[in-house]
Formats: structure tokens, sequence, C-alpha cells
């Protein structure tokens, strides 16, 4: 559809019979938005673009009043000048032909008398008309676009559809990433075309012309979509048309994404019920023949990874760590699913080879990935139990989670990240949940602690240093770096303390764990002593 009237097709017009383009023949391609008579010699404030101007040439009789005028013209971005001849005007100084030439700007002669009224009566008719055409074919675009949406499959077919009915280049841009063209370019096309709209500004003295328009998305920007031609002026039909386009593309994208959320929702739903050991084993196998159809699984586990700050992360810095997450797990032989939950990113870890090899694996995976820059903040990691029946993830969840809750409490220390490695902790933690455990701690511990506070005689290091030397005099005082009778005095104040036997198999044993205990409880809160204070 032709949304726009040029010089030239006015120039067919009657009326227009007996005239001459002495000037700017080359700009007879100029757009004609309306007709305007101009008889003064100032009209550089009467002027808003695309008019084509009637005149007898009455006010311009000097040469440089007729290029100031002139200039004025092409200035306003006039379309081009009419001139009637005879009456006031019978030639046009070489000067102002070669500036229209110069500006490509049409200077048309009639060269008998004519009625200005007939002419703009006629002219505006035709754009009047004009007008009303481009407002039903612009209903009809959007009709027919609207209909199409029900059937598009992919927001390429859109692109399209514009670009068959305005005969433009089209591109569109996606959240600065994806970028294609409709129809295809040559890579030289290309790079031309990604430099002008990488520009954002003025296209003055480019080839093309050029028309925008954002795709907003619940209030933000998703795309761009933008329309260029070298072979004409976009026209304001055009940027009505885009702005439908533009319309359509953000019902289909918001559509698409509400599909995928709603997708999204659902398999995150129906992980978490797995991980709470809801799903049966035939509703497993067909998730993930689904899911991932060419696995064969021999069991799994499931990693968290709990992120320091995950509120102030994007969702395309989350998608980034995960994407790298599945990437440095699938070189080492698991498929990897993932969910989010709250402050953590939970991954079902399905073991692809070998049993036996299963932690050796994760750990170099976890090397590799606090290795890479990860774009997160401070990473936390727990490992679960390994789960041959994939009906027990839940196990693994439970585990993973309990490793997470040990390895806060422990921060300050260097343990795994896995479950099976935390032995005793899991034992203590597990205390902590059912009994006072600080009353054990202070039963046994709490005249070493308060003396230490009192003396600062450092008999709780000494003592856990003498445990872990299996009660090597020698070991512990190097380990310690004091001398031998330092520690002697020492270990007499703790048998003092303690009692003589505090080294026999079963108390020692107690004492061991209640000193893990201590270390467990202070991490999170004080310790305190029959009153004496913050241990």
């Amino acid at each position: 559809m032709k949304s726009y009237i040029k010089v030239k097709d006015i120039l067919q017009r009657k009326h227009f019979e007996n005239i001459e383009v002495i000037a700017g023949n080359e700009g007879i391609s100029r757009l004609v938005k309306w007709v305007h008579i101009v008889e003064a010699p100032n009209v550089r404030n009467l002027l808003s673009g695309g008019e084509l101007i009637l005149s007898t040439g009455v006010a311009w009789k000097e040469k440089d009043h007729f290029i100031s005028i002139l200039e004025q013209f092409i200035e306003a971005q006039a379309a081009g000048l009419c001139i009637e001849m005879g009456t006031y005007t019978s030639s046009i100084p070489e000067e102002v032909i070669k500036i229209a030439n110069q500006f490509q700007f049409p200077i048309i002669l009639f060269h008998k008398e004519v009625a200005f009224v007939e002419i703009t009566q006629d002219i505006h008719t035709f754009i009047i008309n004009h007008q009303y055409n481009m407002i039903s074919n612009l209903e009809s675009y959007s009709q027919s676009l609207n209909k199409k949406l029900l059937t598009v499959e992919h927001y390429s077919d859109i692109p399209k559809f514009i670009q068959h009915f305005l005969q433009v280049q089209v591109i569109i841009v996606i959240s600065n990433k994806e970028i294609q063209f409709t129809p295809n370019v040559t890579e030289n096309e290309r790079i031309k075309l990604l430099k002008m709209i990488e520009g954002k500004g003025s296209t003055t003295g480019s080839t093309y012309s050029i028309a925008r328009i954002p795709i907003n998305l619940l209030g933000d920007q998703y795309a761009e979509l933008i329309i260029t031609s070298k072979e004409r002026e976009l026209t304001d039909f055009d940027q009505l048309i885009l702005d439908r386009t533009a319309t359509a593309l953000a019902q289909f994208f918001l559509r698409e994404l509400y599909v995928e959320e709603q997708r999204r929702l659902e398999e995150t739903e129906w992980m978490t019920s797995w991980l709470d050991g809801e799903q049966s084993e035939d509703s497993i196998s067909e998730f993930l023949s689904y899911q991932v159809p060419s696995s064969k699984q021999k069991g799994g586990t499931v990693c968290l990874c709990k992120i320091d700050s995950f509120g102030q992360y994007s969702n395309v810095d989350l998608t980034y760590f995960k994407l790298n997450f599945r990437t440095i797990f699938e070189q080492r032989g698991f498929t990897t699913l993932s969910i989010e939950k709250r402050n953590m990113i939970i991954f079902i870890m399905l073991n692809e080879r070998s049993v036996g090899t299963w932690k050796k694996r994760m750990e170099e995976g976890i090397e590799r990935l606090l290795g890479t820059k990860l774009n997160v903040g401070k990473l936390f990691i727990g490992v679960g139990k390994y789960v041959e029946k994939l009906t027990c993830i839940t196990v693994s969840y439970q585990t993973s989670l309990e490793t997470l809750r040990i390895k806060e409490r422990l921060s300050k220390q260097s343990h795994s990240y896995f479950y099976d490695d935390l032995h005793v902790f899991r034992l203590i933690s597990l205390l902590n949940h059912h009994l006072d455990l600080s009353e054990y701690v202070l039963e046994y511990l709490g005249p070493i602690i308060k003396y230490d506070k009192m003396t600062n005689g450092k008999l709780l290091e000494t003592l856990r240093a003498y445990l872990a030397c299996n009660g090597s005099k020698q070991e512990t005082a190097k380990q310690l770096y004091i001398v031998r009778q330092t520690l002697y005095h020492r270990l007499e104040k703790i048998e003092e303390i303690l009692g003589h036997d505090f080294m026999n198999h079963e108390k020692r044993l107690v004492i061991e764990i209640m000193i893990m205990s201590y270390d467990f409880l202070l991490s999170s809160k004080p310790v305190d002593v029959q009153g004496v204070g913050e241990m």
C-alpha cells in the first residue's frame, strides 16, 4: 500500500498540464503533506515541513529576496516550490536554480495562469482521501495482525508481516542480545545497519530513513522494533504501522512469558513435591523422560547453593550461575535440574556414571565452580546423601539442608561440602534439636571455660590440642608453641578440674564431643557459664 504522496504524484494531477521542472528534478520524490500559498518574504515560522508551496513570486522580485525565501523553504523542509510565471515573475535567477539543484529542491513553473484555489482544493481533497484510505488500511492491517497473533508460534512471523506490508527492512533487538533481520541481509549490510541502530541518534546524512519503537513489558523495555529504508523516506503512516506491530509483539511476548512462567511454576511445584517425597516412581520416570529423555541415571543427590544477599542479584546473574553450574557438572557425568527456593538454588544431580566415583566428581566440580567468576556473592554449598532410588531424593534434600545448617554454624572452620563427611557434627546437630545441648557442654567444660575467662589460662585450647595429639605431650607442646613445663602445669590444672580419669576412653570420647558441641553452639550464640558472661 502506497502510504505517501510525492511531488511527482501531484504533477500528474489536473492543473499541472503546462508545467516545467527547472530545478531540483532529483527531489520530485519528496513527500507532500499539504499545499500552502506563500507571498510573504518571511515564512520561517509558518511552515512545518512537507508543504508544496504555490506562489506568484510577487514578494521576491529581487534576487536576494528570492534566495532568502528559497533558503527558508529548504530549511523548513518544504516539498517544493510552484511559481506562476508571467504576472509578477518572468525569469528565475541562475543562483536560485543552482541552490535548488544543490539541495534537490524542486522548482516547478506554471507557464499559463492557474487558479491556486482550484489547485489547493484538488490537492487537499486528494490528500484527505488518501489519509482516509490510510486510516482504513491501518485498521485493516491491525485486524489482520490480530488474527495472525492467534496462530503465530514464533515472534519472527510478526516482523515478516510488517515487512511484507511496508516493503522495508525490519530489525528486532531483544534485550540487546538477540537481533533478527527481516529479510536477512549480507554480512556487510548487517554491519552497516548495526552501526546505524547502535547510534541511537540522528540519521542526518545517512542514506537510510529509520523509525524505531521500544517494546515494553511490565514497565521495562524488553525489545526494540526498527524499520528502515534506503528507497524512500518513512512517513507517519509507517510510524503508525510500527506502533501497531510493536503492540502485537508486546502481546505475543507477554503471552510467551506467561506460558513460560506457568510452565516453570508447574515444574517448580512438581519438583518441590518430589523433594518432599510426594512423587511415585512412575511419575518421576515420566517427568524425567520428558525433561531429560536421554538421561540414564544411576541414582543421584541434592546440591544446595545458598547465595549471600540473594535478592540483590538479577535474573541474568542467576541464570548465568545456573548455566555455569550445569556445564561444569555435565562434563563430570551429572544431569542437573534446578529450582529456586527462598535464597537458595536447589540442584537435583542425576548421576550418569559409576556410583563409586560420584563423590570425587562432585568435589572436582565444586572446586571448579568456586574457581570460576560467578557474579554472585558468598556461596554456601551443601551436598546431601547419595540415593540410588530417586523416590528417596527427599532424604538427600533433607540431609543437604542439614549440611548447610551445620556448615553455616561452623563457617570459621574448614569442613567438607558433603553430609557424609560431617560425622560427629551430624550427631551434635541432632542432639541440639532435641536437647538443651549447652547444659551438657557446661556439665563437662563449664569449670574450664570459667577458669579461662577469669585467668586467661588457655586450658580449653590446651585440652583440645592434647586430645587431637592423642595424649602426646611432645606433639602438644610443639603444636601450641609452648615449653613442656608450661604444658605440664596446664595439664595438672585440667586434671584437677576434670578428674584424673579424663583420658579414659569413655570419658575422653564424651569430652571430645562436648568440645565440638561447644564450637557448634558458640558459632551462633554465646554460651553463658553460670552467670560468668559470654564464653
